[in-house]
């Protein structure tokens, strides 16, 4: 069996994970991808082996049995509304918009679509994942980012917080991971799947550093479980195109998919 894979946004991780399928995945195929610049996508799809459709993002699902979606968190729902009510498999990348678009999994449920997540640029999801079925007390992360990868997200913005020049690494929020999200959209996605891993968005606490001693995205997790003690530390390199986003999540998202239609599936 062949799933159709459709891509839904075409920047650095829709790209890369585009011309992986292109180059040929066993049990997949790509069939059409969606973007805001019909002609920008048209043009990196040059090289490509396949002819593919540029598409209207509410109209993937047409044209897929997977869509993933690795667009603005914004346009979350037109993307996962109508695949999910048809349904369809939805890998979210914007898993921090998902929180307040929770909805969607009872729209999965009622029409036999399915949510995934895929684990991105985190360490030890699948360790939390079964932590949590032992009982979890608590959740931390520690985000450090060059100040770049921070650059125009609405809480700096709301709070008008500056964080250019910077000579010294500055916190820039603390909170829960629910606000993580709504403030840093195009950051902390991957601390919306830390909590849906574990205690939830309200109970995991996340501080998030501008610091121009580093140059990659660093993430610093400790979770205290009946079952474990975890204290992991994941420094990522970030996407040539984004600062915001690392190279790791767009492989993460193409063994995620491999993995469906893999015969040995490695990881819970």
């Amino acid at each position: 069996m062949t799933l159709s894979v459709a891509i839904g946004g075409f920047g650095a991780i829709g790209r890369v994970v585009a011309h992986r399928l292109d180059q040929g995945i066993d049990g997949l195929t790509i069939t059409a991808v969606a973007a805001r610049d019909t002609a920008r996508a048209a043009a990196a799809m040059t090289g490509f082996a396949q002819s593919l459709p540029v598409v209207p993002l509410a109209a993937l699902w047409e044209h897929a049995d997977v869509v993933v979606e690795c667009a603005p968190a914004a346009v979350l729902r037109e993307i996962a509304e109508p695949a999910l009510g048809h349904g369809r498999i939805v890998m979210v990348l914007s898993c921090g918009a998902l929180l307040d678009n929770f909805d969607l999994v009872d729209l999965a449920r009622r029409n036999g679509g399915r949510i995934l997540v895929p684990t991105g640029a985190l360490l030890g999801l699948d360790a939390v994942i079964a932590a949590a079925e032992g009982g979890i007390t608590s959740v931390n992360m520690i985000t450090r980012k060059p100040p770049q990868g921070l650059l125009g997200a609405p809480y700096l913005l709301a709070h008008d917080i500056d964080i250019s020049g910077l000579a010294q690494p500055k916190r820039v929020f603390s909170g829960t991971a629910r606000e993580a999200a709504r403030g840093f959209p195009a950051n902390v996605n991957v601390a919306a799947a830390l909590a849906l891993a574990g205690i939830g968005p309200d109970r995991t606490t996340v501080e998030i550093w501008a610091d121009p001693t580093v140059t990659r995205n660093i993430h610093r997790i400790e979770v205290e479980a009946a079952a474990a003690r975890l204290s992991m530390q994941v420094e990522n390199v970030p996407s040539d195109d984004n600062p915001r986003t690392g190279r790791l999540t767009a492989l993460s998202v193409i063994a995620a998919l491999k993995k469906l239609s893999s015969p040995l599936a490695i990881g819970t």
